[in-house]
């Protein structure tokens, strides 16, 4: 195979910028033959402007048209994992948005399918591109900053409007969306959160419904975590502050690095403080230190980015950025969250139990419903800065 004929599954503002950057030419190896949507006046106007692309209102019939090789999966979150396994069954290469589902559960059986068809799956997790953060994971990994003692997150400059909120009749419903800023906004930050820190094994959440907004899901989150060695961490994130703020620090028995505003700041400690603390023969020494900041001098190639590797992924054998089966990490913490916020913020241990979560959610989807007079709004065909790392 020489080139990747594929389609789009959902033209909203995401699925739409994926179909403009492939149509453009802009992935190389990579080529659009069909979209698809419910919505037949989306079809319209999409067909009206991109010509020659196949449209479809039915997934199954556009996949069983042979038509591609592969399918980018862009609808609401709750069709993730049944659109992704209906695909990955025919034979199809998936890359699907984030977050993968929005029940652990369904992760766990779309990563079972995808296992079992052998094919190239991926999710779209862009910021995982970003040269800072991949920095940091560097350090970590290598040891350089120690054993983890704590982590904070506040990333709180994931601004919406009342207007963003009405302008989809699924968006920031149980029934329709599953969730809100955690589902939502937050996938990345949680992503690259235990990307470069590791999974906690416990979680306790605040998850405030409509404090800013008036929606039924959260629009404000707390999350306290615990690691199996006893570390610490904290994750703050929410759509109504301006103008916000995106700091991650994290601290090791090595010392600590900071990264806000494209920098990454790193305290190197000269020995490990444990070593210190238990051999040092005074109440407070000064500990030397060396220091070193690194700038964001490589851009991020974002959705782009994943879009070349995955489509090296199905051509070349390229290792994927961010494989498939990742996504359920994320999902974990976000599904833990929920499930200690229902429960009275009490903590949760990980793995998450799904029966109990199922339960509770299926409660609030029972009561919830799509909203009437959705406000219209024009779509953006182009990748909107606010989708990737915004300091």
């Amino acid at each position: 195979m020489k080139n990747v004929n594929v389609a789009v599954i959902g033209i909203g503002n995401i699925g739409s910028a994926h179909a403009n950057c492939i149509y453009g030419g802009e992935i190389k190896g990579l080529t659009l033959k069909a979209v698809c949507d419910v919505n037949e006046e989306k079809l319209k106007n999409f067909s009206e402007k991109y010509s020659g692309i196949e449209a479809y209102t039915d997934y199954k019939a556009l996949i069983a048209s042979k038509t591609v090789d592969a399918v980018i999966v862009s609808v609401p979150h709750p069709l993730h994992s049944k659109i992704a396994k209906f695909a990955l069954n025919s034979g199809l290469h998936v890359l699907v948005e984030k977050p993968i589902d929005i029940k652990v559960s369904s992760a766990k059986e779309l990563i079972k399918t995808a296992k079992k068809a052998d094919k190239v799956f991926a999710i779209m997790f862009n910021q995982r591109t970003n040269p800072l953060f991949i920095k940091a994971k560097k350090i970590m990994e290598s040891g350089e900053l120690g054993e983890l003692k704590r982590t904070v997150w506040e990333v709180t400059n994931w601004y919406r409007t009342q207007y963003y909120y009405d302008s989809g009749d699924w968006r920031a419903t149980w029934a329709g969306e599953g969730g809100g800023v955690l589902l939502n906004q937050a996938p990345h930050n949680l992503d690259i959160w235990q990307w470069i820190c590791g999974m906690p094994s416990e979680v306790t959440a605040f998850c405030d419904v409509a404090k800013y907004h008036n929606i039924e899901v959260e629009d404000d989150v707390t999350i306290v975590t615990r690691y199996k060695n006893g570390a610490v961490g904290t994750f703050i994130t929410s759509t109504g502050e301006y103008p916000g703020t995106n700091r991650l620090e994290i601290s090791g028995t090595k010392g600590k690095i900071v990264i806000e505003n494209g920098v990454l700041k790193w305290w190197k400690l000269k020995a490990d403080e444990r070593q210190i603390c238990e051999t040092e023969m005074s109440s407070s020494p000064e500990i030397q230190w060396d220091y070193e900041e690194i700038l964001q001098d490589d851009s991020e190639t974002a959705h782009k980015g994943i879009l070349q590797n995955f489509t090296n992924a199905v051509l070349k054998g390229e290792k994927l950025i961010s494989p498939g089966e990742d996504g359920i990490n994320e999902l974990s913490i976000s599904n833990a969250a929920y499930l200690s916020s229902w429960l009275g913020n009490t903590p949760v241990k990980l793995p998450v139990s799904t029966k109990i979560f199922n339960a509770l959610l299926k409660e609030r989807q029972d009561k919830s419903s799509f909203k009437n007079n959705a406000v219209k709004r024009k779509l953006s065909t182009k990748y909107n800065h606010r989708w990737q790392v915004n300091w």
